[in-house]
């Protein structure tokens, strides 16, 4: 059963809980976005497996973002850099700034993410749609 919380409720989530998309080798968990947070910031957890890509080089025009690593090592791209980020990294990419992460290694890797002002979710139904269509 799903409840959909306000900004009000306190939200509470088990592990694995929350709204999941599989993207090719890659799922997204989306723990709080716009509904609960009224359109703050959105939290996800993105995790890849081994050996495979991220979402693609891209840059927001108005949104920053906050990467954790949760588990393995991410490498990401920061502008036009690529580094490893182990397990406890934080890094926060302002918005116009281009960025992608992937997993370059033989385990799972995993980040938590916080998008600044809320509302990226609303692109995940079509980003479904495109790993469908481009990655079988």
């Amino acid at each position: 059963m799903k409840h959909k919380h306000s900004q009000h409720d306190a939200l509470i989530l088990t592990p694995g809980q929350g709204r999941t998309y599989h993207c090719g080798t890659m799922t997204a968990i989306f723990k709080a976005d716009e509904n609960e947070t009224a359109e703050k910031y959105s939290v996800s957890e993105w995790w890849l497996a081994p050996h495979s890509e991220g979402p693609g080089a891209h840059q927001h025009e108005e949104n920053d973002e906050v990467f954790y690593v949760l588990e393995g090592t991410t490498s990401f791209l920061v502008g036009d850099q690529w580094i490893e980020a182990d397990k406890g990294t934080f890094l926060r990419i302002p918005a116009k700034t281009m960025h992608d992460f992937a997993n370059r290694t033989d385990q799972q890797t995993g980040v938590l993410n916080f998008f600044i002002p809320g509302g990226f979710e609303r692109n995940m139904p079509a980003i479904v749609k495109w790993f469908e269509e481009n990655h079988n």
